[in-house]
């Protein structure tokens, strides 16, 4: 089953898709109710996908974004040194990092390049999404909280992702202004065909700017498999339903930095205003954005220089007895 929320005649609706067309959910249902456990009831005429606006299948209370691919890490890391050497702490647990629920964007929406940014890049992924809340989960319990997947696209703010990361934090504004989530979010039992003997879903991957293919990978060339994601995002914590957890960027050419850190150039460019990045996921589908002008970003002032006060000495103070 493939779940939609779509803008049309200027409501959001949620709805099934079957065969390029939408049948909306009676009583006003949304993505998330049916992803926490309602059963999905459809009502209706249906429409055209072609004739709604596909807005992000979900809001998600929580986007983990993992980092599951050696191949990205490793011509991410020549991108910024003269070494391609994956961190070993790589091998030892699944990383990521959260980013901006609140930055969600559809699948055919523009996306702003963001202020202050001149090195724009794309990032193609698939994240899994949970449906049901658990915690210290195993892998193998892992599978069963996973609702199902959707495409996503983690667009990236380069220069200012490696400004930020110098103070040892981040990334924070390289990430924080948009991902796109989308077309649809498809459910587990939809994808099981595509498992393989190692417990991967090998679902093709491929991304193009302005019709040209760049890069374009396996799902299941991740080093760790969906259900070992959750498991570690769940571990002292827990994970609940509606919660998003990115795959992290594929390799081959699954943005732009990997590509810039093998040959050593800037080829293709950093994105500009005007560039078409479409995605398509096997099993799951097409997204496409168009990369738009933003704004200027709102100056803020350089730290002041430390004045390293200290606050003074503690006065004792004794109560005075107020005793008769």
């Amino acid at each position: 089953m493939k779940l939609a929320t779509y803008l049309h005649h200027g409501g959001a609706h949620a709805g099934v898709v079957v065969d390029q067309r939408i049948e909306p959910l009676a009583d006003g249902a949304t993505v998330a109710d049916v992803v926490s456990g309602r059963a999905p009831v459809t009502a209706g005429p249906s429409v055209a996908v072609a004739d709604v606006r596909l807005l992000p299948p979900l809001h998600p209370p929580t986007v983990r974004d993992f980092v599951a691919f050696e191949e990205h890490v490793e011509g991410v890391v020549r991108s910024v040194g003269d070494t391609a050497t994956v961190p070993a702490q790589w091998y030892a647990a699944p990383t990521f990092y959260f980013t901006n629920p609140y930055a969600m964007i559809g699948a055919h929406d523009d996306v702003a390049i963001p202020p202050g940014c001149r090195v724009l890049d794309f990032e193609l992924e698939v994240a899994a999404v949970v449906g049901t809340a658990g915690a210290d989960l195993t892998v193998e319990q892992a599978r069963d909280h996973i609702f199902g997947y959707t495409i996503f696209n983690d667009w990236s703010a380069r220069d200012l992702q490696r400004a930020e990361m110098q103070v040892q934090l981040g990334p924070a504004k390289g990430k924080d202004f948009a991902t796109t989530l989308g077309p649809w979010l498809v459910t587990a039992d939809e994808l099981e065909p595509w498992r393989d003997a190692d417990g991967f879903l090998a679902l093709p991957m491929s991304v193009a700017v302005n019709g040209r293919t760049v890069g374009s990978d396996l799902l299941s060339n991740m080093g760790w498999p969906f259900e070992a994601l959750v498991a570690y995002a769940s571990r002292g914590t827990q994970v609940r339903p509606g919660d998003v957890l990115g795959s992290g960027t594929c390799g081959n050419g699954g943005c732009l930095a990997e590509l810039w850190g093998r040959s050593g150039t800037a080829d293709p460019p950093a994105l500009q205003a005007g560039d078409v990045v479409e995605m398509t996921v096997g099993g799951i589908g097409t997204i496409s954005n168009r990369v738009v002008a933003g704004r200027a970003p709102q100056p803020i002032p350089a730290a002041r220089p430390a004045p390293r006060r200290r606050p003074s000495a503690l006065v004792h103070h004794h109560p005075v007895d107020q005793g008769a």
